[in-house]
């Protein structure tokens, strides 16, 4: 309700500013800054009332609070919640005469009879009797006045006002913000439309042509079948139909949209929006096969075992999308991308040594964008969690950065130790100040896990920005590789190279529990969304959820080999995945052009995304909607929503 009343304000300032009213908007300014509805927080009102207007006998502001009241409801035309407001203040009025009498400050009630007296008797309350307590012995003795020196009386004020305010909020000041809120969500999903329907209509004209290319094709060729010429007319009629139907007279049809991101960091880059038909698991198989002949090559979405058997994706059907965005500001390969605590914005790091921020929703204002030169490969993202505020950045030289979106600027420049420079992981808790870095010391192996070397995770303070302390993992550790917090931050898990997870009580600062949970190397994990289990994917591509109820018992798993990246012949060696917000499907990334999503504890093999042009190399999920990320070799980052 805050940010509706917020985008409300900025609104009316805006046009100030357009329309040159400079004046007014200072005063409109100052008027904000002595807000006497204190933004309709009931809790503030009742505090200025019983805290301080009646405390220190500031009659004035009192009646000027109620006065304010009085011209809000009389201009909404609301006569019920009006006449509630004058029995209330006859109360409240009463209570600051009863208050001073108990203040042994008669002076204040005799000053308060003479300025506002006159008016009280012309109220509809008879007060004529309330003159003469100034000037009775004991009044709290008094059988008329009795009542109103005892505390029942007193609690009964304060609730009856609490539910007056609080009713004034929700009957007044909440549809008039609801309906600036609905005519935005009106035209923002009315902007949203027309691109779905501008790329429907491309989708169309494009099978059209290539239907209309088959049809010359087989005229021409000698002997060419009638039937088949036939029925080539038939079903180019019927995508002609399908699209004077989609698009009724009066709809105007217009080409493909791009639309362009460059407005704050000097070139963001393009984020491409794609409305693309889903296509059922019958029709995956030729999908496939005409996708690979457009190109010339196959994409390696057919992969094969070890025994030579040819595996291929036509058990995965493609996912229904409603709409897909493509942002293409990175000129290297997509290392990291994630979305913020509120979903608002994207963070992705590419290899070509940047991090940039950006947002998909043409709602969410583009202040934020920005670019995030770093000089070095990124090797871990991750953003405050209570809020949208922080980014951290870790890089491959013992960097950490944290970058603030609202000042646009690195707010602290941290480092490791030198004994271990590469930051391969980030995470910060969900409720304390607090994050960790996994960093790792570098070995002389041949081959990526003997060149992470050891371990180190050191817990650092977001508010002095230095270390607290180096959580103990034993002597000589193996790299640890992934870290990820529980709902409340006092557990943390971590994986290593060596396939065990380990469990740490994070108030105590020690290692409660761990257990080999892979053969391999585990690249990532997370917890859960009920947090009595944990999912951890290995190098090998085998995903496992394991119970933490039961340690060792395995409750569900699959194996993504056949989509996992050779690590000894390629540099995007470690494999993520990302749970959906109820914790249904699971994203992991693919050394094909398509990633799988597996359903989980579910009976379905799973889905595809849609194709990248190249490995799918990072990905994440939407805090709330179904919405998800992928990042790709090809430098490019996509939003798809399911539909």
């Amino acid at each position: 309700m805050e940010k509706k009343m917020q985008h409300a304000e900025e609104l009316v300032r805006e046009f100030l500013v357009f329309r040159g009213f400079t004046n007014t908007l200072e005063s409109y300014d100052a008027e904000l800054r002595t807000d006497i509805g204190k933004g309709f927080e009931v809790d503030k009102i009742l505090d200025l009332i019983f805290s301080l207007y009646v405390p220190k006998f500031h009659a004035d502001s009192l009646l000027a609070l109620l006065g304010f009241f009085k011209h809000y409801l009389s201009s909404s035309s609301d006569s019920p919640l009006l006449s509630t407001l004058s029995k209330l203040e006859t109360s409240l009025l009463r209570f600051y005469v009863v208050h001073a009498v108990q203040c042994n400050r008669n002076d204040k009630v005799v000053d308060f009879f003479a300025l506002y007296g006159a008016e009280l008797l012309q109220s509809s309350q008879d007060w004529t009797h309330w003159f003469a307590i100034p000037y009775k012995k004991n009044p709290h003795l008094d059988p008329e006045f009795r009542v109103f020196f005892s505390k029942e009386w007193y609690q009964a004020l304060h609730l009856s006002s609490r539910n007056f305010f609080s009713e004034v909020f929700n009957a007044t000041r909440l549809p008039a913000l609801l309906k600036v809120s609905s005519e935005m969500n009106a035209t923002n999903l009315l902007k949203r439309d027309i691109v779905h329907l501008n790329l429907k209509l491309s989708q169309l004209q494009a099978l059209l042509d290539e239907k209309e290319a088959q049809l010359r094709q087989f005229r021409s060729m000698e002997g060419g079948s009638t039937g088949s010429s036939s029925n080539l007319r038939e079903e180019t009629a019927r995508v002609s139909k399908d699209s004077s139907e989609l698009f009724p007279t009066g709809i105007p049809q217009v080409g493909q949209t791009e639309i362009s991101q460059d407005s704050v960091a000097g070139g963001l880059g393009n984020i491409r929006s794609e409305l693309i038909g889903s296509t059922s698991g019958n029709d995956s198989t030729t999908f496939l096969s005409n996708d690979r002949m457009r190109n010339g090559r196959a994409d390696n979405a057919t992969l094969k075992d070890n025994n030579g058997e040819v595996f291929g994706e036509e058990d995965f059907a493609e996912v229904k999308v409603e709409y897909q965005e493509t942002f293409l500001g990175h000129t290297g390969p997509i290392s990291r991308c994630c979305f913020s605590a509120s979903g608002n914005n994207i963070a992705s790091a590419s290899l070509d040594g940047t991090v940039r921020i950006w947002t998909y929703d043409t709602s969410t204002p583009v202040s934020r964008n920005a670019t995030i030169y770093c000089g070095t490969e990124i090797l871990s993202l991750d953003w405050e969690c209570k809020s949208d505020r922080l980014l951290l950045i870790g890089t491959s030289d013992g960097c950490i950065k944290a970058w603030n979106v609202d000042a646009k600027r690195v707010v602290c420049d941290l480092n490791t130790t030198e004994a271990f420079p590469s930051v391969l992981d980030i995470k910060c808790s969900p409720v304390e100040p607090i994050f960790v870095s996994a960093a790792a010391s570098g070995g002389a192996g041949s081959n990526y896990i003997d060149n992470l070397g050891f371990a180190s995770l050191t817990v650092w303070n977001m508010k002095t920005w230095k270390a607290m302390t180096v959580l103990p993992l034993g002597e000589d550790p193996p790299a640890i590789t992934s870290l990820c917090f529980n709902h409340n931050g006092k557990i943390l898990a971590a994986s290593a190279v060596d396939g065990m997870i380990h469990m740490f009580d994070m108030s105590a600062g020690l290692q409660i529990t761990g257990w080999p949970a892979h053969d391999s190397s585990i690249s990532s994990i997370l917890f859960g969304p009920d947090e009595t289990s944990i999912f951890s994917l290995g190098s090998d591509g085998k995903i496992f959820e394991w119970s933490l109820q039961n340690q060792g018992q395995i409750l569900w798993s699959r194996d993504s080999s056949r989509f996992c990246y050779p690590f000894n012949d390629s540099k995007y060696c470690r494999h993520e995945m990302a749970l959906d917000a109820n914790g249904r499907r699971l994203l992991v990334t693919s050394s094909s052009f398509r990633a799988p999503i597996y359903q989980v504890h579910g009976h379905l093999s799973g889905w595809r995304t849609l194709p990248h042009g190249a490995p799918i190399t990072a990905v994440d999920w939407h805090p709330t909607l179904p919405i998800f990320l992928t990042g790709s070799a090809d430098n490019s980052v996509r939003v798809t929503s399911l539909s």
